[in-house]
């Protein structure tokens, strides 16, 4: 077998170079553990950013999709399939939306939700100069229509021109919203909790106030649940804490857990009035294999009782970072909800990070400065613990 070093050196030989990976090489995850090829352990905060909510090496999931490679892993959307059908229902009931898109990732969910936006406004008036308004710091995908409501300059402006229409406001100040409004507005878009914009869950008056402004004008709006969603917040979806419904809303990470899968839905007044035959598709989009794990995965956050763990485990959580971060003059803020939760430091936290991982703790950044925690949606509070002696260790090494 290869050594950690000859795998590293093949890969960077081979792959192309848009990631500064950590110099691990995986072989095996269990629980809420992962094992690199020479056999070292790590506790996981990062869940394959924010995507294997179970752990790792679940049975009954990994039995599901093992049963259904055995019948049929593609088909196509010329025909149905079953377990299509019965992801759709399930994921209609969670998400309290009326229809259902299968897509392959989050940014093609970002991609279908902007054309529906499109496609509902202009069979409304007939024009095609419609705007969207996105919010500042928001991270939507690296597609270019995905990229192009992402509010990050840095990200976009090597791939400009992007799609038109764009504007953008502060996220949590609903007059800036408010101001970038005109009558050609289609759509607002956000995240419930920005994620890599730094751990910022919404404002509960914000929320309800742009939902109110977008009732009165027409407006759509598209909640980008992608990382926030599928339980990390302690509900299904982190617009549900808020009782503000979206028109549109994405999902994927955690709907598949490590399976390539997304989504986006919509309520029945937008899927009358929008999208319809030839306008929008995909290949893979929905096949039975990717469909069969997330009705698995749907099964077993009920089974599992995930919710009132990521309740649990994310308060215990919250209140362990509060005390840190009244511990060190160096932590400028603590943000977060369930089990999205970040630390803003007055540096760089990647030394932290790497010492971290020297010592077998798993974490990741959201922006130079803040650690981002998002384990497995079945972290304990004795995982807390012991990622917080780490996690203590490597800041006084830092």
């Amino acid at each position: 077998m290869e050594t950690m070093k000859q795998y590293i050196d093949d890969a960077e030989a081979a792959l192309l170079h848009t990631y500064n990976r950590y110099q691990i090489v995986w072989d095996r995850g269990d629980g809420m553990y992962m094992y690199d090829i020479e056999g070292k352990k790590y506790l996981d905060f990062v869940a394959g950013i924010a995507v294997f909510a179970l752990g790792y090496s679940n049975k009954a999931y990994n039995d599901a999709l093992k049963a259904q490679i055995d019948k049929v892993i593609h088909t196509s959307n010329y025909y149905y399939n079953i377990p299509a059908i019965e992801a759709a229902k399930k994921l209609k009931k969670i998400s309290q939306m009326d229809r259902v898109f299968f897509t392959n990732s989050g940014a093609e969910a970002v991609e279908g939700a902007l054309k529906a936006a499109k496609k509902y406004a202009y069979l409304r008036d007939g024009s095609t100069d419609h705007e969207i308004i996105a919010m500042n710091h928001s991270f939507h995908g690296r597609t270019m229509g995905a990229l192009s409501v992402t509010g990050n300059p840095h990200y976009r402006e090597a791939f400009e021109p992007l799609i038109g229409g764009v504007k953008f406001a502060d996220f949590n100040d609903f007059d800036s919203v408010k101001a970038q409004v005109t009558d050609k507005t289609c759509a607002v878009i956000m995240e419930t909790v920005q994620g890599e914009g730094g751990i910022y869950p919404a404002d509960e008056t914000f929320l309800k106030n742009v939902r109110e402004l977008c009732d009165k004008n027409d407006i759509l709006l598209i909640l980008d649940e992608i990382q926030c969603g599928m339980g990390r917040t302690g509900y299904m979806y982190a617009w549900q804490k808020y009782g503000v419904k979206p028109d549109i809303m994405t999902t994927a990470k955690a709907v598949g857990c490590g399976v390539p899968v997304g989504a986006f839905m919509m309520t029945e007044k937008v899927a009358s009035q929008s999208l319809t035959s030839g306008d929008h598709g995909t290949t893979y989009g929905g096949n039975p294999l990717a469909c069969a794990a997330v009705s698995k995965v749907i099964d077993l956050f009920e089974e599992m009782d995930i919710l009132s763990n990521v309740k649990q485990t994310g308060d215990y959580l919250y209140e362990k970072l509060d005390v840190l971060a009244a511990k060190y003059p160096a932590v400028k803020a603590h943000r977060g909800i369930g089990l999205i939760q970040g630390l803003e430091l007055d540096k760089p936290v990647g030394g932290i990070i790497q010492s971290a991982i020297d010592k077998g703790l798993l974490l990741i950044n959201a922006g130079a400065n803040i650690i981002r925690f998002i384990p497995p949606l079945i972290a304990t509070k004795e995982n807390v613990d012991d990622m917080l002696a780490i996690l203590e260790e490597s800041i006084n090494e830092n």
